[in-house]
């Protein structure tokens, strides 16, 4: 294990360590945005932190660079809060534990928050640096990227005079990302009757599974757990008249869960046949997943006699048809770009409070139409079940943009140090460009950032040799006059 502090470059990795030491995940701002405030009073920086905690930070161009046309750097300060199961931290009040493996940087159980709070790094160093050379720089870090984009929703950028903009929310060195998906999230509501009933309680788990991002590795064919969570009480209740009684799985809607959880009650003469219809569908996950999610498993932590409150026979079946019926994964495939996911569904929260099942959905698409088809499917059968839903954090697609000086340039830099060009995509997880545009009228802009393995859980990890070179290119980037 060596010491972050002395990771290359180390002005990157010594702010990345500090916001790394500030619980921030979305929702738990305040201090991140204050620790933002207070850098830019410390060096006399213009800035502006808004009622939602957004911050601009402003800083003017170096010596030479005055009449070059400001850049504005953006990333998000919010990060995804997930931890594995068993993992003791408290996110909300406590720093993460990094650790080097290698190549890698990671956090020892938990997400890391390299997406996004990288960018935000590197634009603490660029804006601490006294010898990068830049024109004007514009620095938004908005909150509440990963819950819906609340932040960039928010904004006012009436302070920004530029219409540049470097976004630094990628994953993937070398690609250039110029237009991606938009989204929304559909939060829905089922009430459901209980009833006491006399046998067994059984903890039963779905777990084992690698989950991701919702919008960067819903093509990878992973199981969702709160999905198979369905599947499993439809399969078990073939064999019985089985009841849920509790169940609880993911933290995040965009994010694909790893790991549900149920409570499930049986009668005595029916557990035989819980037991083995739980052990017959761990072996039907086993031969689907053995690839994507090869440990994939069921689990049964206990089984308790008594008197319990389950769900009535009718609660029951409203709960395995939004949860076995309701469409996940992949919806569309473009048709313009190859192997490019245009539309899709993902089922991130579930949870039982006050007699009330609620569910989490993320929405992405690049197709306006498709997004709304996919929200009315999702509202028609919970209403079907007698439920209700909001919708939040309805955010635009960002456009490709055909002309793109920025773009060019970037391509261009990208040659010379390189020798290659780098890949020009789109993506379908969303990010916060198509908002911006909305507010910036005839922004031009570039998504760009190094390798990150594995976000939103437990698994992050972030290279350590491709932050070095990201960086190189973002400072290149930063020198290069325009023509």
């Amino acid at each position: 294990m060596g010491k972050i502090s002395q990771l290359e470059p180390k002005e990157v990795f010594h702010f990345f360590e500090e916001i790394c030491q500030i619980p921030h995940g979305s929702g738990n701002v305040e201090q991140i945005s204050d620790y933002l405030v207070d850098f830019a009073k410390a060096r006399n920086l213009e800035y502006v932190q808004d009622e939602l905690k957004n911050v601009v930070i402003i800083k003017e161009a170096s010596a030479g660079y005055e009449s070059q046309e400001p850049l504005l750097l953006q990333g998000h300060m919010d990060m995804v809060a997930v931890k594995k199961p068993g993992c003791t931290k408290d996110m909300t009040k406590e720093g993460l534990d990094l650790e080097v493996d290698g190549d890698y940087l990671l956090a020892r159980d938990t997400t890391l928050g390299g997406d996004d709070g990288i960018a935000v790094a590197y634009a603490l160093a660029i804006l601490d640096s006294d010898s990068c050379e830049h024109p004007r720089l514009e620095v938004i870090i908005t909150v509440d990227e990963e819950t819906g984009m609340e932040g960039a929703n928010g904004i006012d950028l009436s302070m920004c005079r530029g219409r540049r903009m470097l976004n630094l929310d990628n994953e993937e060195e070398g690609v250039l990302l110029t237009s991606c998906a938009g989204g929304a999230r559909v939060h829905g509501r089922v009430k459901v009757e209980t009833q006491k009933l006399q046998g067994y309680r059984y903890q039963v788990g779905v777990e084992g599974l690698l989950g991701g991002h919702s919008g960067a590795e819903i093509d990878k064919g992973r199981a969702n757990a709160n999905a198979m969570l369905g599947r499993l009480i439809h399969f078990c209740r073939k064999n019985g008249d089985f009841r849920f009684m509790d169940m609880a799985g993911g933290s995040a809607d965009n994010a694909i869960p790893s790991a549900s959880h149920a409570q499930i009650f049986a009668r005595e003469e029916e557990c035989a046949a819980l037991e083995e219809s739980l052990k017959s569908f761990e072996a039907i996950l086993s031969r689907e997943f053995s690839v994507t999610d090869p440990s994939i498993s069921i689990t049964v932590a206990g089984k308790e006699q008594g008197e319990w409150e389950a769900f009535t026979k009718e609660s029951t079946e409203k709960a395995e048809m939004l949860l076995f019926m309701m469409p996940n994964g992949i919806q569309a495939m473009s048709a313009n770009i190859k192997g490019l996911v245009q539309t899709s569904l993902n089922l991130g929260i579930l949870k039982m409070a006050d007699g009330v099942l609620e569910l989490d959905y993320s929405v992405r698409s690049s197709v306006m139409s498709e997004k709304q088809m996919i929200i009315d499917k999702v509202c028609l059968l919970l209403e079907s079940q007698g439920g209700t839903y909001e919708i939040s954090g309805d955010y635009p697609a960002w456009e490709y943009r055909q002309d793109s000086a920025l773009r060019d340039k970037m391509v261009e830099i990208y040659e010379e140090m390189y020798g290659k060009k780098p890949r020009i995509e789109a993506i379908h997880a969303g990010l916060e460009c198509g908002i911006l545009a909305g507010k910036l009228p005839g922004l031009d802009c570039v998504s760009i950032g190094p390798d990150m393995k594995d976000i939103h859980t437990p698994e992050e990890r972030l290279s350590i040799s491709s932050t070095k070179r990201v960086w190189d290119y973002v400072l290149a980037v930063l020198k290069k006059k325009d023509n």
